[in-house]
């Protein structure tokens, strides 16, 4: 490679999902580009036991995917979800769809299956060169310049535009704060998530397949996603502190007896139970703010790098895949100047970043209290049957989020306009209503 080829050269930190797309955007432009990573090859690794956390890839990351002809390839390995199938303590099992229409669906992805297919359509492309092994120390905003370390040592680098897609705890967003290029925030919610694995029952899967399954337990909850190999990857969203905690549970018969009274249809589904839960970590659950998202034009953050989010509205992919979207286009329209893109982007993003950070945080709420409520479900069905009768003028805020690209702060937007026209229509029936029983009060009084 010649010097200026080196000094052209992108620097994209992190070959995770967002940083392995980006550099698949950036190639095509003709950059040549250089993905750092430090963690060792995924493709060729093992994973880390009970950090999968399956992805639920709709519109919005398909729209990516699409635009690097990746989309067919990726479905072909999803399971298409229909609905949430809520799993109450007693009865039977209810099946809520997403849509109105009934036939659209997210899809469940294992995100060690999309992150080895971008990275080897990352690899493929001309220009795009990976480095494994390599865990950012040290970084110069004003330069570019980097320093790695590696298993045979420290490595210096450089790169005309360094960007940061290195997850939640990203090594390029602490080297700007550690020089006081931005402030941060992060959130964590007082609640960690613990995986276990429901495996296929006689070759088939135990659970319907079409569902995102979700046992709402109140201050708690756990959730199942299907694979292509017929088991499930459930979720557990517990306190981390407290009587009904992850640390409340210690030995297998209080495991056992927990399940057996609060998922009662799981223990006989699921024979690796009491291992998956003693052996499987606690992963954390936060929110990631900072501003400002780059420095001297020449250093961006995007993806959970810049404003991660709790999965509860699945839409952390979804969200950094429409980040890389977006840079791509404010690098159009700024004719591949960084120094005007690289701030364009923010404008463009933060407030649709922020929006879907505070949705997820309601979805929470919602998943874990209210989707078993009869009135909640009275409500979705209210929503589904005006979407049928105002089609494309009454759209409810999930199938908003999940169905279109419509931008995440016009989603907020539309959705409150919407719930106070509702307010003002009930309001009138009622005054109608009202008005109609007085009436005929008075008429009767005449009489």
């Amino acid at each position: 490679m010649t010097e200026t080829e080196e000094r052209n050269e992108i620097a994209v930190v992190g070959a995770g999902l967002a940083g392995c797309l980006l550099a698949c955007f950036l190639a095509r432009r003709g950059y040549p580009v250089a993905l750092y990573e430090r963690r060792p090859d995924p493709r060729t690794g093992t994973v880390e036991r009970g950090r999968s956390i399956n992805l639920a890839l709709s519109e919005r990351g398909l729209d990516a995917l699409r635009r690097i002809g990746l989309d067919e390839q990726v479905l072909a390995d999803g399971l298409p979800m229909r609905g949430r199938m809520i799993h109450p303590v007693d009865g039977e099992a209810q099946f809520q769809s997403y849509s109105a229409s009934g036939d659209r669906a997210i899809n469940s992805i294992s995100r060690g299956a999309l992150n080895n297919a971008l990275l080897d359509a990352a690899t493929s492309l001309p220009g795009v060169r990976v480095a494994f092994d390599h865990r950012l120390v040290g970084l110069d905003a004003t330069s570019g310049e980097m320093t790695f370390e590696t298993p045979q040592g420290t490595v210096a680098a450089a790169a005309s535009v360094v960007l940061g897609a290195d997850g939640a705890g990203s090594a390029v967003r602490g080297q700007l704060l550690a020089y006081g290029l931005l402030t941060e925030s992060v959130d964590f919610l007082d609640y960690g998530y613990k995986e276990l694995t429901i495996p296929p029952l006689d070759g088939e899967f135990a659970l319907d397949p079409q569902a995102l399954h979700i046992w709402p337990r109140g201050t708690s909850m756990m959730i199942a996603l299907p694979n292509p190999d017929r088991s499930f990857t459930c979720t557990l969203f517990w306190p981390t502190h407290g009587t009904a905690s992850f640390a409340s549970l210690g030995s297998p018969a209080a495991i056992e007896r927990h399940f057996a009274e609060h998922y009662p249809d799981l223990p006989p589904l699921a024979p690796g139970l009491v291992d998956d839960y003693q052996h499987n970590p606690v992963g954390v659950l936060g929110t990631v703010r900072c501003t400002p998202w780059q420095a001297y034009g020449k250093v961006g953050l995007l993806g959970d790098a810049a404003h991660a989010i709790v999965p509860f509205y699945g839409q952390g992919a979804n969200c950094a895949f429409e980040d890389v979207v977006e840079l791509d286009r404010c690098l159009d329209e700024c004719a591949d100047d960084w120094s005007e893109a690289l701030p364009l982007f923010q404008q463009r993003r933060q407030e649709n970043a922020e929006a879907i950070a505070q949705m997820a945080l309601a979805n929470f709420v919602e998943m874990r209290d209210k989707v078993a409520s009869p009135l909640f479900q009275a409500g979705r069905k209210v929503e589904h049957a005006l979407e049928r009768l105002l089609p494309g003028r009454y759209v409810s805020r999930y199938e908003l989020v999940s169905f279109s690209t419509t931008p995440y702060a016009q989603v907020r937007r539309r959705v409150r306009r919407q719930h106070r026209m509702l307010g003002a229509v009930a309001a009138g029936a009622a005054a109608l209503l009202a008005g109609a029983v007085g009436l005929t009060i008075s008429r009767g009084r005449r009489r």
